[in-house]
């Protein structure tokens, strides 16, 4: 696929390395030469210097021939009307706009392909972010919570404690263990390798990170089955007012008592305005050891770096833990850092791009794909996709789990039948939630989850849902 990424910076690096990854072509467009110039010499792909809705330098990065344009530059209106004149003048058949601002969603008539921004599908990092650790501040057990097939199926990435139910068990004995809670165990990670061919004997182990699929109802029951409980978070401590740390805290003030330090007076105030009791904004540094230990930092069952720099993020958060914080999490842009630090004294390491990337990933899928997530920082992902077609046009349709064609270490975890009706309309009501195993049949129409363990077996996955008129098994 031909794809143009409109503006170099942290989302638009992360979004064109996680899409050459995948065998695209990728052309960037940026004003800035120099940081075009360090892009190619790390990547293959190729740079063009200009104003993104210039018509002349969109043709002279390939608009012509693109199949998508993703506009990730800093500016929303820029954004807009570079979608407006891919769409318009050069009729690129989809277009993904990175908007900041809360005026403009998914479905807002400013967005439509006619009479509007031509805009076909929204990115905001920020929302996503924040999204993602509200999730993680519910289920406190868990190191990632993943939603699929319109939030009835959640994947949860968990440590294994030394004392849950299920730790020390072989896989098959989890229905007799934990009858409370159906779900599929799709991978276990010993270290930094997955454990190969999951089967019934397969043990879990103390510090296992364990990938498990169940339906979103039953993920407490499945936490506390893998992992000691943890006390719900009430005292929050905010590191960093900018876009993240605004949005978080203005959608926690009614359940935590938050306290947010910020370090730009001027920011403050407008935060203060913002944020009325009981959330206290304080101006300081957030690696400032008097101030955090003045502030109670020992008191917070959780401490949140959120600033735009991963250094500071970084010392914060491995000051805050050694002070007393129960748990702290780091916001952190550069891959390579998160990698270091997490499971560490650090908690959990949020990458803001692995937040958003899913967004994109189901866009650039082959097949009726309609959902993707990012695992372990991209390492590995999780897909849903529609099963379409017959037994005859489809490898899925029609076939047990155990007939399909999934390649080494893909798994299927989770079914969703009937979330759609006849008429192609959404119903979750109605929908039901089947675990995966060896004899369960997929039907057409079905919503099935596939864990893929590495990302050079994603094109196989995807062929498994594409109809194919002269397919026959």
């Amino acid at each position: 696929m031909k794809i143009l990424v409109l503006g170099a910076g942290r989302v638009g690096q992360s979004v064109a390395a996680s899409l050459l990854s995948e065998r695209n072509d990728i052309t960037i467009i940026d004003t800035d030469p120099v940081r075009l110039r360090e892009l190619q010499d790390r990547m293959d792909l190729r740079g063009v210097v200009g104003n993104g809705i210039q018509p002349s330098v969109l043709r002279e990065a390939g608009i012509e021939d693109a199949d998508m344009l993703i506009s990730c530059a800093p500016l929303d209106e820029t954004n807009l009307v570079a979608c407006k004149v891919a769409h318009d003048a050069f009729r690129v058949p989809t277009t993904i706009a990175r908007l900041r601002s809360p005026e403009f969603v998914d479905g807002s008539p400013l967005l439509a392909t006619e009479g509007g921004f031509a805009v076909n599908q929204v990115i905001c990092p920020e929302q996503s972010v924040t999204a993602y650790i509200r999730k993680l501040i519910e289920y406190p057990e868990a190191l990632q919570v993943l939603e699929f097939a319109d939030g009835l199926v959640s994947l949860i990435a968990v440590r294994a404690g030394a004392v849950a139910p299920l730790v020390g068990r072989r896989l098959a004995e989890i229905p007799a263990v934990a009858p409370a809670a159906a779900m599929r165990v799709v991978a276990i990670y010993r270290g930094d390798k997955v454990v190969e061919a999951l089967d019934g004997d397969t043990c879990i182990e103390p510090g296992d990170e364990v990938f498990v699929l169940a339906a979103t109802v039953d993920i407490r029951q499945v936490l506390h089955a893998l992992a000691p409980r943890i006390e719900p978070v009430r005292r929050l401590m905010i590191g960093g007012g900018g876009k993240v740390g605004l949005r978080l805290a203005r959608e926690l003030r009614d359940r935590q008592r938050i306290k947010l330090v910020e370090r730009d007076r001027q920011r403050c105030e407008y935060l203060a305005t913002e944020l009325p009791a009981p959330v206290l904004v304080l101006n300081g540094d957030i690696t400032d050891e008097e101030l955090l230990e003045g502030e109670g930092v020992r008191d917070m069952d959780l401490f949140l770096a959120l600033t735009d720099d991963d250094e500071d993020n970084i010392m914060a958060c491995l000051l805050a833990k050694r002070l007393g914080a129960r748990r702290v999490f780091s916001l952190i842009n550069r891959q390579a850092y998160a990698d270091l630090v997490q499971g560490g004294q650090i908690d959990i390491a949020i990458s803001p791009a692995q937040t958003v990337i899913g967004e994109l990933l189901a866009y650039v899928r082959r097949g009726d794909v309609e959902a993707v997530h990012s695992l372990r920082h991209g390492a590995a992902e999780a897909l849903e996709g529609v099963v379409r077609g017959d037994r005859k046009t489809c490898r899925m349709a029609g076939r047990r789990i155990d007939e399909i064609a999934l390649p080494a270490g893909a798994q299927v975890g989770a079914i969703v039948r009937g979330l759609q009706d006849a008429e192609g309309r959404r119903q979750p009501a109605r929908a039901e939630v089947l675990i995966a195993h060896h004899d369960t049949v997929v039907q057409t129409g079905d919503h099935v989850i596939v864990f893929v363990p590495t990302k050079r077996l994603l094109r196989e996955v995807e062929r498994l849902f594409q109809v194919s008129a002269t397919f026959f098994f």
